[in-house]
């Protein structure tokens, strides 16, 4: 949801660097207050889309009100009082004298189409971030009791609002952020993660047979190394019908020089050789940290697009949109695992057609033949 300033707060006398959006409000605010007719000329803007709660609360007062009369509002300072009587009870901080601060500070008034956009470009950026943001604390969120499908709704989510984006900005060549993308965090290599990494590794050797069924799993699902490969040598045996065992697997291994000074043999055997359950349960549980983890990449990286101002509302929509599609195939595989299969109906046989025998003949035709 759009980012709401906190009612009531005096958000007038800014102690930090004011950001260029906050004069294009000035601006836009200025513009209207001097000629109210133009309120018109805007379209798509709210009280919500300005950073600044006063700003906001004046916006709201200007739309509720009747604009004036332009030559009344020439020589009379009514509207400017009734706009400021309005937009007090929200903003207890206004005051007349900063109302005429922001006529004075506005360069053109013509320009307030142009303002206005500034206005909502900034807003749009301020609110993907907020969606990307939920998005890396969703995906962290241990206590959530269904966090993959919490996860993915906030992606449901992001990308929604990708969507309804793109269709208030224009599009144009050289889209792509100008932000260096943060480096990818490594998979959560806590000893959970590796527990159940190695359980799969010794149930799949246990019962290779399941192998067949879980294509939705692949190497780069798992956080070590080594157990991906470990994990290649398993489907490689499967795949080419070879016998799978703790030794199999060890040469199998050899061959692809997973045997180091770090690992003996007799490491290894042990490794795959503690079966516990079922492959298809431990390859879920994988898959679902693979899933977790790319989320939290998903929105750290989008998080970085949106925190960088020199990103335009364009670049900012297509770099997250490519960002967001880093997760579909992860995403498709994860359902695809936890989807019973279909049943396998066949289609209904049509009566077989009658064969073909030899042409009968009658007695009648049997006589004259004779």
């Amino acid at each position: 949801m759009p980012h709401r300033p906190v009612p009531y707060e005096d958000d007038l006398d800014i102690v930090q660097t004011p950001q260029p959006v906050h004069y294009a409000e000035q601006s836009l605010l200025g513009a209207l207050l001097l000629e109210p007719d133009r309120l018109d000329g805007i379209e798509a803007l709210d009280s919500g889309h300005f950073s600044n709660h006063a700003h906001g609360a004046l916006w709201q007062a200007m739309r509720e009100l009747p604009p004036p009369e332009p030559d009344t509002h020439r020589t009379s300072p009514a509207w400017l009082n009734a706009v400021l009587e309005a937009a007090r009870p929200h903003a207890p901080g206004l005051t007349a004298s900063y109302l005429h601060t922001l006529i004075q500070v506005c360069p053109w008034p013509e320009h307030a189409p142009a303002y206005a956009r500034i206005v909502r470009a900034d807003h749009a950026r301020r609110t993907l971030l907020i969606h990307a943001e939920r998005l890396a604390q969703t995906a962290t969120d241990s206590t959530l009791p269904n966090p993959v499908t919490a996860t993915l709704a906030q992606a449901d989510t992001l990308g929604h609002f990708l969507e309804r984006l793109a269709g208030q900005f224009a599009s144009h060549p050289g889209s792509l952020p100008r932000t260096v993308s943060p480096a990818p965090r490594a998979g959560h290599r806590g000893e959970d993660a590796l527990d159940e990494e190695r359980l799969l590794l010794s149930t799949a050797t246990a019962h290779p047979a399941e192998l067949k069924d879980m294509r939705w799993l692949q190497p780069d699902d798992f956080t070590l190394p080594l157990h991906a490969a470990l994990w290649q040598c398993l489907t490689t045996l499967v795949h080419n019908g070879q016998p799978v065992d703790a030794v199999t697997v060890l040469w199998e291994a050899q061959h692809r020089g997973l045997l180091t000074d770090g690992l003996e043999p007799r490491d290894l055997i042990d490794l795959v050789s503690t079966p516990v359950g079922s492959p298809e349960y431990w390859g879920e549980r994988v898959l679902q940290r693979a899933l977790l983890d790319r989320a939290f990449g998903v929105g750290t990286r989008i998080t970085a697009y949106a925190r960088d101002p020199v990103n335009t509302p364009h670049q900012l929509i297509t770099g997250s949109r490519r960002a967001l599609a880093d997760l579909t195939t992860l995403r498709t595989r994860w359902h695809r695992s936890t989807s019973p299969a279909p049943p396998t109906t066949r289609a209904p046989r049509s009566p077989a057609a009658p064969r073909a025998g030899p042409p009968r003949t009658t007695a009648s035709s049997a006589r004259t033949l004779r």
